[in-house]
């Protein structure tokens, strides 16, 4: 066990390992925060009548969920220097990561809001409503308890996929398990030791989860 993982040496560099969790959390929270705001404009073009708004989103969705996210990091961090546009990592990272959230998010509310019955628009649309006060106040808050599980799933996804942004030297959890894995010549130690930091912040989140789920739920009675 002791040459499987350390626990004396994981213990001694656990300090500094969770010293990248604050990057981790921000990354993963601002990247959500873009990719639900995108992902909601991006699903009502994809959903609309006008081709000039369908066919640009249909594009950007096959796009986004066509190519690998650590290919698009390099492009922002590494390709965009080359055309003198310089990015911070840690904004390269939100971006990379938002962008191509918003892909997923923007299918993930779209079928939810295809889900509530029709009816609610035409009743909506009786009652003098017009549409952004059906959307807002009728029709996303049921399509909301519907995405919370399959919008959680992106947002944990999102949160393990942080560890790529390593590669573009974000300071997060996985780049400070590397130099300490470097650092002590135990790299199988500290690899194991931020997966079983992963776990635990992917089960908060689980649980927050669980929690909306039944605030919302209200609005499916």
């Amino acid at each position: 066990m002791q040459d499987f993982f350390d626990v004396k040496l994981a213990l001694e560099n656990l300090p500094f390992i969770l010293g990248g969790l604050p990057m981790t959390i921000a990354v993963s929270f601002v990247a959500m925060g873009l990719g639900l705001v995108l992902g909601l404009f991006i699903s009502l073009a994809r959903s609309s009548e006008y081709l000039i708004l369908r066919y640009p989103a249909r594009v950007y969705i096959s796009f986004m969920r066509g190519t690998p996210i650590l290919v698009f990091l390099f492009i922002l961090y590494y390709g965009l220097p080359m055309v003198d546009l310089n990015l911070s990592a840690y904004l390269a990272a939100v971006l990379g990561f938002g962008l191509n959230s918003a892909a997923y998010i923007a299918e993930v509310i779209r079928s939810s809001l295809n889900s509530v019955p029709k009816g609610q628009w035409e009743s909506a649309k009786a009652l003098g409503f017009n549409y952004w006060q059906t959307l807002m106040k009728i029709i996303l808050p049921q399509g909301t308890r519907i995405a919370m599980p399959p919008l959680t799933n992106v947002f944990l996804d999102l949160v393990k996929a942080t560890s790529l942004a390593a590669v573009i030297t974000v300071p997060e959890l996985f780049q400070k398990a590397q130099i300490a894995g470097g650092r002590t010549f135990d790299s199988l130690t500290m690899y194991i030791l931020v997966a079983l930091i992963y776990w635990p912040l992917c089960i908060i989140i689980a649980y927050f989860q669980e929690k909306m789920e039944e605030r919302f739920s209200r609005y499916v009675k």
